[in-house]
């Protein structure tokens, strides 16, 4: 028994040399020398940025390729617009092909808004400076009690970065130098130069997103963006940016419509689009003007159909653009839906309250805390609001005593 023990001891030593194999080394070699692209560390997925650093950390350190990106649009399509628009300048930069399909502007037009990539300079974010104290020994006293009376509160860090840098930074306030964005290979969709035929099968999909996702699927077949495709030649990333599907101008009737005619059309568009992105080496944001679409349920389908998801909530027009809150920024971002790629769970945001703000220069999500001072005011305000209703309260409990009796 010992000498077969000891037999087999020096098989399975005079075997560990054969399982070490260089098959899934040379896949990630392959894999990583696609420009503009990591390997994520939490469920190995080939990531690319969207352009928002902080986007970026939100959905789990970048874009996974293969999977759809949707954005609710704001009410205005101020700040949707944009993210589209920082996804392709990213894609521009690391030199991947785009394909971008729009209704309203036509796809040239949305290309020369690009941002201008930031190459030299590095953005950080300094910590704020502490308070000064100054000459008048009252402003010196007020701002040491200040001081002392926060000193315990713990610190908010509002900031989402990641330890290692993915992707660029873009000015907005400047637009991409033609040179730069003419050397990116780009293919578009304008719906008004592809008119809508009769056709003879009653298919539950309109005519504008089947012309749509067939022009996708031939953009993926001829540039080789197909995972089926030989690899004959170097690997490349295909960018996909689709704006504002579902509104009238495709010929959609979701918007202020509870029971809309076509209530099949986007989500089996989605459905096919999906499909057709898990066997290619594609990505792609979709935005959909949710805040028109009357029925809940509709949107929660395609929502679902979608791997990532979140809603942007502009304070533009609103009772909270003037509000003291939200002074510091532009509108809350909410999360809908996080995928769940090679993993059983998903991984969910630290934290739930988020803000995006627009800068001079740069667009970034941040997490929304209420500020000290404000708070402190508040904290007063609902103290001498409760006193009032208790004391209100009291008074009818004595008027209801002598009613008793």
């Amino acid at each position: 028994m010992a000498a077969s023990v000891s037999d087999a001891c020096k098989q399975s030593v005079k075997r560990a040399p054969l399982n070490t194999t260089s098959f899934q080394k040379k896949t990630r070699n392959k894999l990583l020398s696609i420009p503009g692209t990591r390997l994520s560390v939490q469920n190995g997925q080939l990531l690319v940025s969207t352009g928002v650093t902080s986007l970026d950390y939100l959905l789990g350190g970048g874009l996974a390729v293969g999977t759809v990106l949707l954005i609710e649009e704001d009410r205005y399509d101020s700040y949707s617009r944009m993210i589209l628009k920082y996804f392709l300048a990213e894609g521009v930069v690391c030199q991947h092909q785009l394909f971008l399909a729009a209704a309203q502007d036509h796809p040239n037009d949305i290309f020369q808004e690009l941002p201008d990539p930031i190459l030299d300079d590095v953005v950080m974010h300094k910590p704020a400076d502490p308070p000064r104290l100054s000459c008048d020994p009252q402003d010196s006293f007020d701002a040491m009690k200040i001081a002392w009376r926060y000193q315990n509160l713990p610190k908010v860090q509002s900031v989402l970065a990641s330890s290692s840098r993915f992707g660029h930074y873009y000015d907005v306030s400047k637009t991409m130098e033609p040179e730069m964005r003419q050397a990116a290979k780009c293919h578009h969709f304008y719906h008004s130069e592809h008119p809508s035929q009769p056709s003879a099968t009653h298919s539950p999909v309109l005519e504008p997103y089947a012309a749509l996702l067939k022009s996708i699927e031939e953009v993926i077949s001829r540039e080789g963006f197909s995972v089926a495709a030989p690899m004959t030649q170097s690997r490349n990333i295909l960018r996909i940016g689709l704006h504002s599907l579902g509104s009238p101008l495709w010929g959609d009737d979701l918007c202020f419509q509870d029971k809309p005619k076509h209530s099949h059309a986007l989500t089996t568009f989605l459905y096919g689009l999906r499909a057709l992105l898990r066997s290619s080496l594609a990505v792609a944001v979709v935005t959909v003007p949710s805040h028109l679409i009357q029925n809940s349920s509709l949107m929660g389908s395609i929502t679902r159909l979608c791997d990532n998801a979140i809603a942007l909530e502009s304070f533009k027009g609103s009772e909270r653009e003037t509000s003291p809150l939200y002074k510091d920024y532009h509108g809350l971002l909410h999360v809908r839906q996080v995928p769940q790629l090679n993993c059983l769970t998903s991984q969910l945001p630290d934290h739930k309250d988020l803000a995006f703000k627009l800068k001079r220069k740069q667009f970034s999500i941040e997490r929304l805390h209420l500020p000290p001072d404000l708070s402190e005011t508040v904290s007063r305000v609902s103290r001498g609001e409760l006193a009032g209703a208790a004391a209100g309260g009291s008074a009818c409990g004595s008027a209801n005593k002598h009613l008793d009796f």
